[in-house]
């Protein structure tokens, strides 16, 4: 681990205030089966959250259900100190203008250009004058590398160039919470990396909370705060990558060894 990721996480640990995002005893159950089983930690303002673990553990389901997508069969979710699931749907609308999600397709509409992808929730949400919209959505795509890009269409781009269209769109309304969903699968590892830097570049920048759920273990590892390993419907450890890194948790060693990190000893 580097010194200077290092640093940054003996610092963030200090000054990160209070909680955007706070799970309570939370149970997601579909029929007889439990995918969460009474989490509870929270996400504190400004910081760089990431979940790992073994595929169909929860992680996605958890990203849900702070985005109220999904209700929880028991416990409270608090998104800027508001209860998700007890809010009425206009109020609940109004929590997620405060919010951005970058699904893990992109899932950016074909017959549409970036520009007017990313231009989305401005024109549904804000209804301001096209040229404002216009003057926004430029500076948005020039701040993820797209500026000459948004007269395209995603058939006609990448895979990276898809995924950093959808990162703009996530990001327009400068959010307070933003929500990651495998933001690298399927990229080579260079645009991965670049994607990383955009992650950690738009938190901040602009301070916002970021949840981020990844296989990605090399890039968490560089860039998160914290990093939270859930298997069986619980967080097992949540720490800094140094921790992470060097943890003595039976199932996290194993997922360390299995992407083939290097385990320093403690």
């Amino acid at each position: 681990m580097s010194s200077d990721v290092a640093d940054r996480v003996e610092h963030s640990e200090a000054g990160l205030p209070t909680a955007a995002i706070a799970f309570e005893g939370v149970v997601k159950a579909f029929g007889s089966r439990k995918v969460l089983n009474g989490q509870d930690f929270t996400v504190r303002k400004g910081e760089l959250f990431v979940i790992i673990g073994p595929s169909g553990t929860g992680k996605s389901v958890t990203l849900k259900l702070m985005a109220g997508l999904l209700r929880p069969t028991a416990g409270i979710v608090r998104v800027l100190g508001q209860d998700v699931a007890a809010l009425p749907a206009d109020r609940l609308s109004a929590l997620r203008r405060r919010m951005g999600f970058l699904f893990q397709s992109g899932a950016l509409l074909g017959w549409k250009t970036l520009e007017e992808n990313v231009a989305l929730p401005l024109a549904e949400r804000d209804r301001l004058p096209e040229a404002e919209i216009a003057r926004r959505v430029q500076a948005v795509l020039g701040e993820v590398g797209l500026g000459d890009a948004g007269g395209l269409y995603p058939a006609e781009v990448s895979g990276g160039m898809v995924k950093r269209a959808a990162f703009a769109r996530a990001i327009i309304e400068d959010p307070e919470v933003l929500l990651f969903d495998e933001p690298t699968s399927g990229l080579d590892p260079v645009m991965s990396r670049t994607v990383d830097h955009l992650i950690v570049q738009i938190n901040r920048s602009r301070g916002a909370a970021c949840v981020v759920v990844t296989h990605d273990l090399a890039g968490a590892l560089r860039y998160a705060d914290r990093i939270a390993f859930l298997k069986d419907g619980r967080f097992l450890e949540v720490a800094t990558p140094v921790t992470i890194a060097r943890s003595e948790v039976p199932e996290v060693r194993a997922f360390l060894a299995a992407q083939q990190m290097e385990i320093p000893h403690a």
